[in-house]
């Protein structure tokens, strides 16, 4: 079968269309990103999306719909993070989405998050890796999770994401003082958290998934995407600290030169490598494993463990995806894929 997963982030709005069955691995067929920095524009209207930003959310949704009835998707699975569920009026904002689109944005809890990924982790990985710890830097959180089985015994988020740290925390370029009080500042706020962490067994294989761990990993030489995602990638503590004394030199607009920094993010680079450099730290890791699957990932995984067996599901009895009758005019479509159950 065919699905989509959209994923309303921080930074961008990120359409996957995927082939998958159960059993099966999922399989990429298109990408679509858009950038709309919505924790940025939240920030900008004292913790609300203005009017127009709530419009410009819309369109970008029914957008990322026509493409995902264009790509031939029987179902469309949506979810927000971070930005979306620290507005002030996200109830209002959501209505508004699902009233001029037909789609429910799911608002996931930070912790669902790192459950999700961890499951996408896990498969990717699985059984041999053992106890596995998985981190995710998106640009509103830091995710962690671990776990001996496919559910993690642990999962926590924090309000530690790169966007976060770049916006509150950094100039741009940093001033060399930032980065010594950001630095000082994140080890009080992953102590708690670590020494939970620490209560647990200690991890077999320690993983990191996400656009930053990946951009981190490129920079200290790990392959380029195109090398594709069975490459084993790493990320090590010496590589990441020797980057860090590189990058805290450089504005965002140089960081977008760099192979494997795309523009969209280059301004959140420094946060996330002084929030990976401080987990690492924290947690006791030498070196992480670089995960290509991540959260959306997860929500298709477990979006297929919940099918019964073959290609039909019950969101195709509701008709998914089912166009407007004549009678509404629009050409909207009007049902939108059932939300994934936990």
């Amino acid at each position: 079968m065919r699905l989509g997963v959209l994923d309303v982030g921080s930074n961008t709005v990120h359409l996957l269309v995927v082939d998958a069955h159960r059993g099966a691995h999922p399989t990429p067929m298109t990408s679509e990103k858009t950038v709309l920095r919505l924790a940025e524009r939240i920030d900008a209207h004292g913790g609300r999306l203005s009017e127009d930003d709530a419009a410009e959310l819309v369109r970008t949704v029914a957008d990322a719909q026509e493409s995902a009835i264009a790509a031939g998707c029987e179902e469309l699975m949506a979810f927000a993070t971070s930005a979306i569920r620290e507005a002030d009026n996200a109830g209002e904002v959501l209505g508004r989405v699902t009233a001029e689109t037909g789609i429910e944005l799911e608002v996931l809890p930070g912790e669902d998050e790192a459950r999700f990924t961890f499951l996408a982790a896990r498969r990717w990985y699985g059984w041999s890796a053992g106890n596995l710890l998985v981190l995710d830097i998106g640009g509103g959180s830091l995710e962690l999770a671990m776990g001996i089985d496919e559910q993690p015994d642990l999962a926590v988020s924090l309000p530690l994401g790169a966007g976060r740290m770049a916006r509150t925390m950094l100039h741009d370029p940093p001033r060399q003082d930032e980065v010594k009080k950001l630095r000082e500042w994140l080890q009080g706020q992953l102590a708690p958290t670590a020494k939970q962490f620490r209560k647990l067994s200690r991890p077999d294989r320690a993983v990191a998934s996400s656009k930053t761990f990946r951009s981190l990993a490129r920079l200290t030489g790990a392959a380029p995407a195109s090398a594709g995602p069975r490459v084993p990638r790493t990320l090590t503590e010496t590589g990441l600290r020797q980057l860090i004394s590189f990058i805290t030199r450089m504005s965002s607009q140089d960081l977008a030169t760099l192979d494997g920094v795309s523009a969209a993010r280059a301004h959140q680079l420094v946060g996330g490598a002084l929030v990976a450099e401080a987990t690492m730290k924290a947690l006791g890791l030498k070196e992480l494993d670089i995960c290509p699957w991540a959260l959306r990932e997860g929500v298709i995984l477990r979006r297929l463990d919940h099918t019964n067996g073959d290609s039909h599901t019950a969101i195709q009895d509701r008709a998914a995806l089912r166009l407007a009758g004549p009678e509404d005019g629009t050409g909207r479509w009007t049902e939108h894929g059932a939300r994934w159950e936990r």
